[in-house]
């Protein structure tokens, strides 16, 4: 079976494509959230910006990419808010599903949202961006991190928490 080649530095065009999944749930999870009002609105946006810094925070300071374009860009823009981590500690970080909870809410926060509006006043919109959500959620998110982000990712090679979960030996 043919090595797949790691990158330095992702092409522009990769990073963007990679980040549209998550603006996509960002936008429509907002759209969503907003029907119910500024102040459902205004939290869920929050909670999007935390998770973004929590990324940031907890695992791209650790990472081989810190101040370098990974496959979303992070590691340059972390670089400009937070100092370099441990790059060891983070080899032996493991992670198990309970910990990817929160970045689950932020689709099924506004999902579930998007349920109660359908009950409340059925709406063809309202019915296709809930749909849309989960699709970009799971399809869409498998697609950027299988076939772009973490398959050319260098971190992957080196050990990546998340890499180890997903691809246990049976």
């Amino acid at each position: 079976m043919k090595k797949i080649k790691t990158l330095e530095k992702f092409p522009i065009w990769m990073i963007l494509v990679s980040n549209l999944v998550s603006i996509l749930t960002y936008v429509i999870g907002a759209y969503i959230m907003y029907k119910f009002g500024v102040a459902f609105l205004v939290f869920y946006l929050l909670y999007c910006l935390f998770m973004e810094y929590n990324v940031l925070r907890r695992s791209c300071v650790n990472c081989y990419y810190y101040g370098k374009l990974c496959g979303f860009g992070k590691g340059v823009i972390c670089k400009l808010f937070f100092k370099i981590g441990n790059k060891k500690a983070f080899l032996n970080k493991k992670i198990s599903m309970w910990d990817l909870v929160p970045d689950f809410l932020v689709t099924l926060i506004p999902f579930a949202f998007g349920v109660i509006l359908l009950f409340k006043n059925f709406s063809w919109i309202i019915l296709f961006l809930s749909l849309s959500l989960i699709f970009i959620a799971f399809f869409g998110n498998y697609a950027v991190r299988g076939f772009i982000a973490c398959r050319y990712c260098k971190q992957r090679e080196i050990g990546c928490p998340a890499e180890k979960m997903f691809n246990r030996k049976k």
